[in-house]
């Protein structure tokens, strides 16, 4: 992962370091990439699919 990146907070909540809305994605201070329709990569490789809201029916 980049050093150049600013430390996460004292507390542990990660920030936003760069944000590309263009594109749909933020990168967050412990490397976590944060995609617009709510799913997330994690340096680790491990994912959180998007959690979207179905509308009713």
């Amino acid at each position: 992962m980049c050093t150049q990146l600013s430390p996460c907070h004292a507390d542990g909540t990660p920030h936003t370091v760069a944000t590309h809305p263009e594109q749909g994605w933020s990168l967050l201070c412990d490397g976590t990439i944060h995609f617009d329709d709510t799913g997330e990569l994690h340096p680790d490789g491990s994912i959180i699919p998007p959690h979207r809201l179905t509308p009713a029916a």
